[in-house]
């Protein structure tokens, strides 16, 4: 069970990027006070959690409805997943794991950035979400499993509220090249997540049977 809690915990810090959304908003909130970054700091992760947590109680139940077997979400969520983390370990950003370029200059103008795009599609991005729904599905039936991947979440979330509190020293004392390298460790890892995941979906899919 706790090897589950350490497997949602790895894919959630990949998928949501923490340190990557620390910058972000510090860059996006430089000219507001600290006490109006705190709260769109804490708004923005409620909203994000209460999006992913939908995710993870009626996803699953919206891919049935849509005739979308386990085996193939586990493909697709393992092709989604390899796309960022590839794009993870060359150090590029695209728009699973981060805000595009013409989001954040749509947010630069924007007064209240708490739900776009901090929430979405900053944290719950399409990356996060596609996660969520794979790994309660692949505790299906099993509560404690799902209990240990929620734990998971509400642990990569306040790992990203406490980032987004302190954005500015994370920057400062991460830096660039130290970014970089916590982005590409963790892009190896999901990586081999996504492979593992693809492999699965494939061997309970029927086709080669």
């Amino acid at each position: 069970m706790f090897e589950t809690y350490i497997l949602a915990l790895t894919t959630f810090f990949a998928t949501v990027g923490p340190i990557d959304i620390a910058v972000v908003f510090a860059g996006l909130t430089s000219q507001r006070s600290a006490h109006t970054k705190q709260k769109i700091a804490f708004k923005g992760v409620m909203v994000a959690t209460g999006i992913l947590l939908l995710f993870a109680l009626l996803g699953e139940a919206l891919l049935r409805s849509l005739g979308i077997t386990l085996p193939a979400l586990r493909v697709a969520g393992g092709i989604l997943l390899l796309l960022i983390g590839i794009d993870m370990v060359f150090a590029r950003h695209s728009g699973g794991t981060s805000a595009t370029a013409d989001e954040v200059e749509e947010a630069e103008d924007s007064q209240d950035i708490s739900v776009f795009p901090l929430a979405t599609p900053l944290i719950a991005g399409p990356g996060a979400m596609g996660a969520i729904i794979l790994l309660m599905a692949n505790a299906k039936g099993d509560l404690p499993q799902q209990g240990m991947v929620i734990l998971g979440l509400l642990s990569i979330m306040l790992l990203t509220y406490v980032s987004l509190i302190g954005a500015s020293q994370v920057h400062r004392v991460v830096g660039v090249t130290g970014l970089q390298v916590v982005t590409r460790i963790f892009g190896v890892i999901l990586c081999a997540l996504a492979v593992q995941f693809m492999f699965d979906g494939i061997k309970n899919s029927g086709l080669f049977l």
